[in-house]
């Protein structure tokens, strides 16, 4: 007995270094890798999903260079490229569907993880996974089917292609994806469990090249290198292409001869051998004996007429159906048997061998009595011994015919294959057949149950693949039956073709997504009813709001609520459509939003000239009406202010009296009242009509401020000014006699004062004043002289005094050793003396004055 898989045509795939595999374009191809089921031995088996991509995720979260480079090796564009694209599915799929999966366990494969990865459909399987897969395999094939338990060396299958490697390729270390470093460190900037380095595995078919992408799962891209080469007819020129495409067609008729000999191939240049020849001609059958029209691809056929002829004996035809060459020999002819085959007979074809008489001798159908009758044509009767049989499960015995078979009632009860149900089976002989129920164990994907007869160890991973779409069904990914749970949708990049919930007839252009549609951001376009401008505000059919008047807390105990918000529609906001509207008094054109359209008030004032043309209208901008027969924009109506104020204008220069009359227009009436005003001198007070003042000129000015007495004012000589009264500064022209003296004041002479003020004439002293002068400086220094004398005697008594102290001597003796200073006779009257010289110097001075004059 074989294992199942063993029993598969089908669903094998390349390996390392095995010859099994099928040959493609690009050496990964899977023959028989078909998504039906097979009944296998009595159990069924799953193939694997077409390609081998299905079942595989991401290699890792995110792109990497390898695989970046992958997707972008370049194709022959003019070859065939399904295989290259078969290629770029499995490293896009892998990256789009976000984490490897392991169909063992049903787990996602993480990037610091040891994987395996199958030869033939290079799905990758957690290393624990697979090694006790392939144990449990070989201990499940081994028990079953060898009497020499664990002797043999049974084949383990890959869990999704079924392709067999032996027990000693059983994985036992963690490889990257090109074989050649074990233990592959984690790099971010790589593919999860790649080494980084050149892939350099050959490409299948061999070619003499090696891949020259970086470590990648999945199967090598095809050939990207450039061959010279000819068409499959060896007419053209060669022709530079890719290794992987460098088999083509010039579509030149082929004009290789046919097998029929006279035709030649008139199909375009094609591979391999030349289709048979298409044409009709009229041909005889093998005997002779039949004409007819048939392909030219087929000129031997046989018609359906016996042969006939006479054998060489004579006396007998040929039996044969229409054939070629000779018809052979009587069959009738030379030594013939009798019936049991003991005695030989020499007759003519025409008799028939007669019986030989002796028995027939020959084992009956049950295989242990012979034939008693005698020599007879035809088959041997049944066996009529009566035996002593057993069962077929041995427990029982019987006496019966020979030629009937004996079963017992007995059921055996012995466990079958899969260890879980008894035989059951009447009389059985010890070989219970395998056990012919369902499974029915979930699976790993926990969606589906075993559909295979019951087994022992672990069921096959669910052979199912389950798509995993967007919300239009455009995009999808597939992933094996139980990942579409932990699986996100892919990103899908069609719009979204969800009907407007809005009014408008179409929605925004966006992505398909999951969930509700964003909020509409078109504009509104609805037609307003009191103006019929369209609404320009962002589309407002589904607002949310929040909710009001819910249910209120009773009390602080019950906890609120959240806020819930409702879906509804607003109503268009007013319109905002600028339209130029005219102010009130009309001092300007402002855009109004379309719902506020009205008389409106600036707010600046009013600013209309009055009837009294001096001053404006200070209210705020209002509606003026206009006046019969007045056209001026800026006449004031009766709605704007009146005057009331007293008038404004500006007085004559040096009048300081307000205008009698209220505010008026034109010129103000002359100013009458009478100003006080001073004369020159500020003396006298006169009174003048302010009208006189403000019109008269300088002159008149000084007349009117004249109080015709003469001027009180000092002239710097001290003297009163001899003027009449006058403005300004008085003239210097005093002809006063003053007294001028000599700088000793001895000598003296009257003379005019402006003449003495203008320094036109100087007295200077003469011998006399001078003598008097000395004298005086004399007397001057002698008091100086004896005032020094004084005071070095009074110092030197202090110094004196200050010695005698520091010599000790007792208080009582102090007043016999103080100096007694005697004062000089200068010192006692000097009082006296001054007062003397100073009233006779006074005499001298004013004798000398009085004999000058």
């Amino acid at each position: 007995m074989e294992a199942s898989w063993r029993q598969v045509a089908g669903g094998r795939g390349r390996a390392r270094g095995r010859a099994t595999a099928a040959p493609s374009g690009n050496g990964i191809h899977l023959r028989g890798a078909g998504g039906g089921r097979e009944r296998v031995g009595g159990r069924r088996s799953f193939g694997a999903s077409p390609g081998g991509v299905a079942t595989s995720a991401a290699a890792g979260s995110r792109h990497s260079p390898a695989g970046s480079q992958a997707l972008q090796t370049p194709a022959a564009s003019d070859g065939d490229t399904r295989e290259l694209e078969r290629t770029k599915q499995y490293v896009n799929e892998a990256f789009q569907a976000g984490a490897m999966t392991c169909l063992i366990c049903i787990a996602s494969v993480k990037r610091n993880q040891a994987v395996w990865s199958c030869s033939g459909c290079f799905c990758i399987f957690h290393m624990p996974c697979i090694q006790k897969w392939a144990k449990d395999s070989e201990f499940l094939v081994s028990s079953v089917t060898d009497d020499d338990f664990g002797k043999r060396d049974y084949p383990w299958p890959c869990p999704k292609c079924r392709f067999e490697y032996k027990r000693s390729e059983t994985p036992s270390r963690y490889y990257c994806y090109c074989g050649k470093v074990e233990d592959p460190p984690l790099d971010p900037w790589l593919v999860p469990h790649s080494c980084g380095q050149v892939c350099e595995r050959e490409f299948k078919p061999s070619c003499g090249h090696k891949c020259l992408l970086l470590c990648h799962p999945g199967p090598c891209p095809p050939c990207p290198k450039m061959v010279t080469t000819t068409c499959y007819c060896k007419k053209a020129k060669p022709i530079p292409r890719r290794c992987s495409a460098k088999e083509w067609s010039c579509q030149l008729p082929c004009g290789r001869k046919l097998l029929c000999g006279q035709h030649k191939c008139e199909n375009p240049c094609h591979a391999g051998s030349c289709q048979p020849c298409p044409r009709v001609s009229r041909q005889k059958c093998v005997c002779g004996k039949k004409v007819a029209e048939r392909s030219c691809a087929s000129p031997l056929w046989h018609c359906d007429q016996v042969c006939g002829k006479t054998l060489p004996c004579g006396n007998h035809t040929c039996e044969q159906v229409c054939h070629v060459g000779a018809c052979g020999e009587c069959p009738r002819s030379g030594k013939r048997f009798c019936p049991c085959q003991k005695s030989r007979f020499s007759l003519p074809c025409t008799e028939d061998v007669p019986t030989c008489g002796d028995s027939c001798d020959k084992v009956l159908e049950c295989g242990i009595h012979r034939c008693s009758q005698r020599c007879h044509r035809g088959p041997c009767e049944t066996c009529r011994q009566e035996v002593e049989k057993h069962c077929r499960c041995g427990k029982h015995t019987k006496r019966m015919p020979c030629h009937k078979p004996y079963l017992c009632e007995t059921k055996c009860v012995k466990m079958r294959d899969c260890q879980k149900h008894q035989c059951r089976r009447k009389c059985c002989p010890g070989n219970c057949p395998p056990c012919d129920q369902n499974c029915g164990r979930t699976l790993g994907c926990r969606n589906h149950k075993c559909p295979s007869v019951c087994h022992r160890g672990s069921c096959y991973p669910c052979p199912e693949t389950v798509d995993v779409k967007c919300n239009c069904g455009n995009t999808k990914v597939t992933v094996p039956c139980g990942r579409e749970r932990t699986t996100r949708p892919p990103k899908c990049r069609e719009q979204c073709s969800r009907p407007p919930t809005c009014h408008h007839t179409s929605q925004e252009k966006h992505r398909c997504h999951f969930g509700s549609c964003p909020p509409c951001h078109q504009p509104c376009q609805k037609v307003l009813e009191k103006c019929g401008h369209l609404c320009p505000a962002p589309c407002h059919d589904q607002a949310l709001i929040k909710q009001t008047g819910r249910h209120q807390p009773t009390g602080p105990w019950e906890q609120p609520s959240e806020p819930a918000f409702i879906q509804t529609a607003l109503p268009c906001p007013p319109c905002q459509v600028p339209i130029p509207m005219e102010c009130l008094g009309k001092h300007e054109v402002s855009p109004l939003p379309c719902h506020a359209v009205g008389p409106y008030s600036c707010k600046r004032v009013c600013g209309r000239i009055l009837d009294c043309q001096n001053h404006t209208c200070m209210k705020e901008c209002h509606k003026v009406t206009k006046i019969d027969g007045c056209t001026g924009k800026n006449k004031a109506g009766p709605e704007c202010l009146h005057c009331e104020e007293g008038c404004s204008k500006s007085r004559p220069l040096g009048c300081l009296h307000p205008c009698i009359l209220p505010c008026h227009p034109g010129e103000c009436p002359p100013c009458v009242q009478m100003l006080r005003i001073k004369c020159h001198c500020k003396i006298t007070s006169l009174y003048v009509e302010c009208r006189k003042i403000t019109t008269a000129d300088v002159n008149e000015k000084n007349l009117l401020s004249c109080c015709k007495n003469q001027c009180p004012k000092e002239l710097p000589c001290g003297h009163r000014c001899k003027e009449m009264c006058h403005p300004g500064e008085c003239p210097f022209n005093c002809n006063q006699k003053v007294k001028l003296r000599c700088p000793c004041k001895r000598i003296k002479k009257e003379l005019q004062c402006n003449k003495v003020r203008e320094n036109q004439v100087s007295i200077e002293c003469d011998t006399m004043c001078k003598e008097m002068k000395r004298k005086a400086s004399e007397i001057k220094e002698a008091e100086a002289k004896a005032a020094f004398e004084e005071e070095k005697r009074r110092q030197q008594a202090e110094l004196e005094a200050f010695e005698n102290r520091l010599k000790g001597r007792r208080k009582k003796n102090r007043k016999r050793d103080e100096v007694a200073v005697e004062l000089s006779l200068w010192q006692k009257h000097k009082y006296y003396l001054l007062s003397v010289c100073g009233a006779v110097v006074v005499v001298f001075a004013w004798y000398i004055t009085h004999d000058v004059n």
